[in-house]
């Protein structure tokens, strides 16, 4: 299962009723931020969300409404009692830049770990979840995050059985181990099978549309898309902040075959985003200007 939980759908300056982008996906009693513009902190108290969990911080890019709210949101996890490693994964220069920020924010009770980001392509693994990053074009280098959260095989009770491997041990091969049992020593791959489609939930912003986005967000659950302008006329301006059109980030969604696209990331100069939704859905039915939250769950 993994929780989705947009904090806010703002871009360039928060509003006093629109927070700065960001996300908080929870997952296994952890939870993973992607962004943090001044406010965040604001936006994960509104939703009951808490700071302790959080144990990676995702930066798309170096923009001052991405990450302008990284060194107080750091003081308030530490005030939250968490002393465990915190990471941090980001573009290169992400540890410079992160610590010139947190030149407020001196002590904290936890080490903070970086990983930068050398690479389009780049995956991560925590645990069962993989952590995957796709450049796209905007007028700094930033990454698109793709989150990942795998699926074993199905368990095969009857090749167990057939294998003669005593039940106490079916849970531990389950869990990934190996056992050693009658003088015999078998594997997960001897009673589970090839793994099932695991949950991809796709989060990217600041950027212009490419074949290289739309491929690497195929068949994702949930695509969560900048739509800075929803007007289509917008077309130029956009082309020229690198931004993308509520038409574009549909069209992708569309040829990307994924579930659910939730708008974000919206110019301040439009106050009601929804007035435009039609520029999304006629291209692509299940697209949403106003949705937060969301249970992603494993279908069989």
């Amino acid at each position: 299962m993994i929780e989705v939980n947009l904090l806010g759908t703002g871009g360039m300056v928060p509003l006093p009723e629109r927070y700065l982008t960001s996300l908080y996906v929870k997952y296994k009693g952890s939870a993973i931020l992607v962004d943090c513009g001044e406010g965040t902190q604001v936006a994960i108290r509104e939703a009951g969300l808490g700071f302790k969990p959080i144990d990676v911080i995702c930066l798309t890019h170096f923009h001052a409404d991405h990450i302008a709210g990284l060194p107080g949101l750091l003081l308030t996890i530490g005030n939250s009692g968490k002393i465990e490693p915190l990471t941090i994964i980001g573009p290169q220069y992400v540890r410079q830049i992160v610590e010139c920020l947190c030149v407020i924010a001196p002590k904290l009770p936890f080490k903070i770990d970086f990983v930068e980001i050398e690479t389009s392509g780049q995956i991560f693994d925590i645990d069962l979840l993989s952590i995957s990053t796709q450049e796209v074009d905007h007028w700094i280098p930033c990454y698109a995050y793709k989150f990942l959260l795998k699926r074993q095989g199905r368990f095969n009770p009857e090749k167990a059985k057939s294998l003669e491997i005593p039940m106490e041990y079916w849970s531990v091969l389950q869990a990934g181990n190996t056992v050693e049992a009658n003088n015999k020593r078998f594997t997960p791959s001897d009673i589970i099978g090839a793994p099932r489609k695991g949950l991809a939930v796709c989060y990217a912003t600041d950027l212009r549309p490419s074949n290289a986005l739309t491929e690497f967000i195929s068949s994702s659950d949930l695509f969560i898309c900048e739509g800075m302008y929803g007007d289509s006329e917008m077309l130029e301006k956009a082309i020229e902040h690198r931004h993308c059109l509520f038409s574009e980030a549909a069209a992708m969604a569309d040829k990307a075959l994924v579930k659910e696209l939730w708008l974000t990331h919206f110019s301040p100069s439009m106050p009601n985003p929804k007035q435009y939704i039609s520029y999304a859905t006629d291209i692509f039915p299940n697209a949403f200007v106003d949705k937060k939250r969301t249970i992603l769950t494993f279908s069989e």
